[in-house]
């Protein structure tokens, strides 16, 4: 799989990267559902097998599950793959998810991920979300110490608006950012796009499938069954009116898909990728077989006139 250049730094990622949100398991607030933790190792390798060659975690997916699964993964791996975590999102002993960016929190969390992960330098680290937002300068100075000290090498955020990133860049150049990008959000275009080309900042889409809503596999029924502990049962996007709406774009994304030997899953991925500036997309999977339905939606484009019909079919959702 051909890579992207990520910003101003000399990574190298491939178009699609690895997320492992959903294999932090249901035990917490944001949780997918109960996940068996030897077929999420079974998915990491395969995902690097397929030719991913960098993973994207974070400290709070699971309350500290996620990165530790990923860690497991690597030491059975000789050729380590990129590893992108994060920090901000701490958690009290009940499971209570709170913000924190004070240097020292920020400073430990670093050493927690590292432990858990196994690795002595973590590749991509980012804050997760600006919150407190007056702290994001306090916090943003912490990992710029923690690349002067050799345990980051690159640093980005995640979540950030323009005006945010304007605050922290005269601290430490932002490497990368990462906000949700899909067809059913599409809010960084108007700022985020312009001002990351103008810096020379990779952009990271997450969520390209909108949780899976645009993989064609959703129906009622399915959305239905989704267990008590998955949070997309009180997305508004898995619910009336919404979800009749959703269903039926993903399939006129089928058809478009079609035409390519592709699945509307890839659809929705290649058009992420459609953006130059948007470096790479993170696809998650949490069982072996997931991923390959998905990496194609790196290695294709979508012709000008299948990018008309999808914004025809985008006008009709309203």
């Amino acid at each position: 799989m051909k890579t992207r250049k990520l910003g101003n730094s000399p990574l190298h990622l491939t178009p699609v990267g690895l997320g492992t949100w959903a294999i932090g398991g249901g035990d917490w607030k944001f949780g997918w559902g109960a996940q068996d933790d030897a077929l999420s190792i079974r998915t990491i390798h395969e995902a690097m097998a397929v030719g991913i060659n960098w993973i994207d975690t974070a400290a709070v997916y699971g309350l500290g599950r996620s990165e530790e699964v990923v860690g497991r993964a690597l030491k059975e791996m000789k050729d380590k793959p990129i590893i992108s975590t994060k920090c901000e999102r701490c958690w009290e002993p009940d499971g209570t998810i709170v913000p924190r960016l004070k240097r020292a929190s920020v400073k430990q969390e670093c050493e927690d991920s590292l432990r858990r992960l196994g690795v002595d330098v973590i590749d991509m680290y980012q804050i997760h979300w600006p919150q407190p937002d007056e702290d994001i300068e306090e916090g943003w100075s912490a990992v710029a110490e923690l690349v002067k000290e050799g345990k980051v090498r690159y640093a980005g955020v995640s979540n950030f608006n323009v005006a945010q990133l304007k605050r922290i860049q005269p601290i430490h150049t932002v490497t990368f950012l990462q906000p949700p990008y899909s067809m059913l959000n599409r809010s960084i275009e108007a700022g985020l796009l312009p001002y990351c080309e103008e810096n020379d900042i990779g952009i990271i889409a997450y969520s390209p499938m909108q949780k899976g809503l645009l993989s064609g596999k959703v129906t009622p029924e399915w959305a239905a069954a989704l267990p008590a502990d998955d949070h997309r049962r009180a997305d508004p996007q898995f619910n009336e009116p919404l979800l009749t709406k959703n269903i039926a774009l993903a399939k006129g994304l089928a058809e478009i898909a079609h035409r390519y030997g592709r699945n509307s899953a890839e659809l929705a991925i290649a058009w992420v990728l459609r953006q130059p500036r948007v470096t790479a997309a993170i696809v998650g999977a949490r069982k072996p077989g997931q991923i390959k339905d998905t990496v194609f939606g790196g290695k294709f484009a979508i012709k000008p006139e299948d990018l008309a019909r999808i914004e025809e079919a985008l006008a009709v959702r309203g």
